[in-house]
This record gives C-alpha cells, structure tokens and sequence, in this order.
C-alpha cells in the first residue's frame, strides 16, 4: 500500500475503532522477523513496548536501506508497518526527505496515540534516520 493510498484509507474510516483494526490489520502483515533476531542489540531505544530494528544496505547505485522490524504489541506493530512502508527500500537521501510528522498528522495519529507510544515512534524515526544518514556519510566518504 503506498504512502498516499494509506492516507486515503485512513481518512476514509469515520472512527478511530477503524483505524485501530486497520493499523493492527498493518502489523499483522510484516514480513517474518527472525526470533534470534529479538535481541537487546537489535532493540530500538526509547519505546516502552519492545521494538527490534534490522537494516540492510542494498548496494546498488545509488545504495538503498532495507528495514525489518518487529514489536510485541499490535498497535506498534501496526507503526512498524508505517514506517517501513515509508523508509524500507529508499535511498538514505529519500528517508530523510521524508515528512514523516506530517504523514503522522494526515494519518490522524498524532491526536489518537498515547504519549508513550508516539515517544516510540519518535524513537523508531530517529534509529531510521540515524541509519539513512550514517549511510549517506559512508556514500559520500568513498
């Protein structure tokens, strides 16, 4: 679902009930995170729920970031998928590009999220971004 198709059905939905089963619909279709994976190397600081971080760069020209990641809560799961949705397979130069407080705000999270987990997905943003950009320095040093 891209970007602006995901704004749309969250727009469309009149209540926020449907737009919590539409953001745990999101979680539960991530890819498969590996259990071994679960680890507190891979765990993103910041967020009270866990949250597991993996990122692979896709050399190519120009070099892409690949994400997976994984919560242990469904609503989290369901940001997770957001945020993959929105970073995973772009260059770091897109990711960070990315208005990712105003796709919040057109998704209407910003009014409906506990302080908690928007602190996480805060702290999602800023491991995605801090990723993007050490790619980026890396890009530019060769």
């Amino acid at each position: 679902m891209e970007l602006q198709r995901l704004v749309d059905t969250f727009e469309f939905l009149d209540n926020w009930e449907d737009r919590y089963r539409l953001l745990i619909d999101l979680g539960k279709d991530l890819p498969e995170f590996p259990e071994s994976k679960k680890t507190e190397e891979n765990r993103v600081e910041g967020c009270v729920s866990n949250v597991w971080l993996l990122s692979d760069v896709n050399e190519g020209e120009p070099p892409r970031l690949d994400f997976k990641a994984d919560s242990d809560a469904f609503i989290v799961k369901g940001l997770v998928a957001i945020l993959l949705k929105a970073y995973s397979g772009r260059t770091p130069e897109e990711i960070l590009a990315v208005d990712i407080e105003d796709l919040f705000n057109r998704l209407g999270l910003a009014q409906q999220l506990t302080p908690n987990r928007r602190d996480g997905f805060v702290a999602m943003v800023k491991e995605m971004r801090s990723r993007a950009q050490a790619l980026r320095a890396e890009s530019h040093a060769k």
